[in-house]
């Protein structure tokens, strides 16, 4: 299996996100207090983010990387971005300093692989 430039991206969201799950999921009850966002949210997210990155995983090592499956790995990527912003204007969750800064990052790193994995599919048109 080649590595291009797509699959590395796809294959780095599946870990951030993997690893971000995880880390959401098992320490949500510690993180709560840090970042001041409710314990149940971080549960709830990080238990999303397991199988989204199985997901993404599975999309970045198929034989032939299908491009409606990484749209739709874009189209995700970019509505989490959205929806993290969101939440922090809408007044749903008061979080302390450092849960605005931890949901500014994720969402601007997420917004990052939508970026990287747009460009990958580009490259992959170009050369086709």
């Amino acid at each position: 299996m080649q590595r291009s430039f797509l699959r590395l991206a796809l294959l780095a969201d599946a870990l951030v996100s993997g690893a971000t799950g995880l880390l959401a999921f098992a320490g949500a009850g510690i993180l709560d207090g840090l970042l001041g966002l409710p314990a149940e949210l971080l549960r709830y997210a990080g238990l999303s983010l397991i199988p989204y990155a199985a997901i993404v995983a599975y999309v970045g090592t198929r034989p032939n990387v299908s491009h409606a499956a990484v749209w739709a790995v874009i189209a995700f990527n970019a509505l989490w971005s959205i929806d993290s912003i969101v939440l922090l204007v809408s007044g749903y969750v008061a979080p302390a300093a450092l849960g605005y800064a931890f949901v500014i990052f994720q969402a601007v790193v997420v917004a990052g692989f939508a970026g990287l994995q747009y460009v990958g599919l580009r490259k992959e048109a170009v050369m086709a």
